[in-house]
């Protein structure tokens, strides 16, 4: 049985985690997560969804850890496995949604925040409760919780180990959508497909820039790259078709080139 299923509907890829029945992240799963994202670096897939039923992912194997602590170990496999696959997923150039089910703990919210939407099931829970172990999220909690919804508000998330319902996560920013659990992923899939017909390479600069920005206080260079990456795109298929179908008072049709 495989650890992800991938599969596709159009130009749509469709990432499901299968490690049942929580789908808890052992380093053999981050792994394949790692294989998969690659897989959907493929210029035919032009926007990815990552789902897991009926949980998104509880987080870590704490019985692995367990494990790993009796027997000495100093370091554990799996947050830096998670670590290169959420880089994967993360730099992906082309417009990406995790949709919650269940929960999405410890480092299954480290992954979601890997993608650039996240969408909840109305019964949802997230959270970082690391800190219960002892522990601190290591898989990029720290960093990209504070970006989405502010030092003040990862804080109080991180130092107490809180879940906290879809509800509040949209309200602070953590979730971009939430619906009936039985609706979400169907609606992640058509606004995909929506971003799917969009101008890929234009999509893929505007996510490095806004990435990028995201941990850079440089305001003159991350302009000179804003510049740089709009000329890129001037003499794209797309731009010109953009700009024609403009003119023309049509709908364009963007091939991601």
């Amino acid at each position: 049985m495989a650890l992800v299923e991938l599969t596709h509907e159009g130009a749509v890829a469709l990432v499901r985690l299968n490690r049942p029945p929580v789908n808890a992240l052992n380093e053999e799963l981050a792994g394949a997560l790692l294989a998969t994202f690659r897989e959907c670096e493929d210029p035919g897939i032009r926007a990815v969804v990552v789902t897991g039923e009926p949980m998104f992912s509880v987080g870590a194997d704490i019985k692995r850890f367990a494990a790993q602590i009796e027997s000495g170990a100093t370091s554990d496999t799996t947050a830096s496995a998670l670590v290169d696959a959420i880089a994967a997923l993360e730099g992906l150039e082309k417009p990406t949604i995790a949709v919650v089910h269940g929960v999405a703990l410890g480092g299954g919210l480290e992954l979601a925040m890997g993608a650039d939407f996240r969408y909840l099931a109305d019964d949802a829970r997230v959270g970082q409760p690391e800190i219960l172990l002892g522990l601190i999220p290591g898989a990029g909690g720290t960093q990209r919780l504070a970006r989405l919804i502010g030092y003040k508000r990862a804080k109080k998330l991180m130092f107490r180990g809180n879940q906290i319902a879809a509800g509040e996560a949209m309200e602070i920013g953590l979730a971009d959508q939430v619906a009936a659990a039985d609706k979400i992923l169907s609606i992640a899939m058509k606004d995909a497909a929506q971003l799917a017909a969009m101008p890929t390479r234009a999509l893929a600069e505007a996510k490095h820039l806004f990435n990028g920005t995201s941990v850079s206080n440089n305001f003159v260079a991350d302009m000179e790259k804003e510049g740089a990456a709009f000329q890129r795109l001037f003499v794209t298929d797309d731009a010109k078709e953009g700009v024609a179908a403009f003119i023309e008072k049509r709908s364009a049709n963007f091939t991601g080139s």
